[in-house]
């Protein structure tokens, strides 16, 4: 599985990630959530190995980050970040096709852009495959993006004859996205996890209600430590909320699923500048 534990992080001696500790095992999806500058994103990027910690510990498989060459460790995580920029006029197939290159010393196969054009058509892009990537929108943009982290863990990975557990992290996957391709894009990672039996993810996102109804548990930061965790009914209470997010709510169960429906009782009371 994925473990962290007590993860430290500081900038210019303020603390970003305090004392987190973590696990989200295969066939698990795990969402991370709170307010701007609670950490999230820092905490996303200590766990892909893109930041070093200052303190604590990242292990993927039993074994340390570190230890993990930089090849191995592109074959066993996928890394969704918020926003990828791309100025070149690749085409939606090709910016797929990207994922795929840390499984190949050589050319691309026939096997690759076929597991690259699944991939489009569970992101619902299939028909962008030919379109240059620079004319879509954001939307189309992110569901690209998504389907080149998912080609990029499509198949089973085997490193030095041990079949290895892959890790999917996705830093807000729904921001650019319509609501039917938000719930589309959660379900389509959530679907995922549980098929390939062997894949672990974990979100950032900012919506409580789709964490709700998509993930199996939620870790609520809040000034780079861990607020609470555990099942959307344990973490989404209303005085735990309002006391992470400063807003009162209402928290209701949803009709059909029972699972936590959160409504804001109030506007906020923090005045913002405009």
């Amino acid at each position: 599985m994925l473990r962290a534990a007590s993860l430290h992080y500081e900038v210019a001696g303020r603390a970003l990630v305090r004392d987190v500790s973590l696990t989200v095992a295969p066939g698990e999806f795990l969402a991370v959530l709170g307010p701007n500058g609670a950490g999230k994103t820092t905490l996303l990027k200590l766990l892909a190995g893109e930041a070093a910690p200052h303190g604590g510990t990242v292990e993927l498989g039993g074994r340390p980050l570190s230890q993990w060459r930089h090849a191995q460790r592109a074959q066993l995580r996928a890394v969704l970040p918020q926003e990828s920029r791309l100025a070149f006029a690749f085409t939606a197939l090709e910016v797929t096709l990207f994922g795929r290159y840390p499984h190949r010393a050589g050319a691309l196969t026939r096997g690759d852009r076929e597991i690259a054009r699944a991939a489009l058509a569970t992101t619902d892009c299939a028909h962008l495959a030919a379109r240059d990537f620079t004319t879509l929108s954001g939307g189309e943009k992110a569901r690209v993006q998504l389907a080149r982290v998912l080609a990029q863990l499509w198949e089973p990975c085997v490193i030095d004859g041990h079949r290895q557990a892959r890790y999917l992290l996705l830093d807000e996957p729904t921001a650019a996205l319509d609501l039917a391709h938000q719930h589309a894009t959660l379900a389509a990672a959530r679907r995922f996890a549980r098929e390939q039996g062997d894949v672990a993810v974990l979100a950032v996102l900012h919506d409580l209600n789709l964490a709700a109804q998509y993930a199996d548990r939620l870790l609520m930061l809040r000034e780079g430590a861990v607020a609470a965790t555990g099942t959307p009914a344990q973490v989404l209470t209303e005085p735990g909320i309002e006391s992470v997010f400063g807003l009162p709510v209402r928290v209701l169960r949803h009709p059909d699923t029972g699972l936590p429906l959160v409504a804001a009782r109030a506007t906020p009371s923090v005045q913002l500048a405009v």
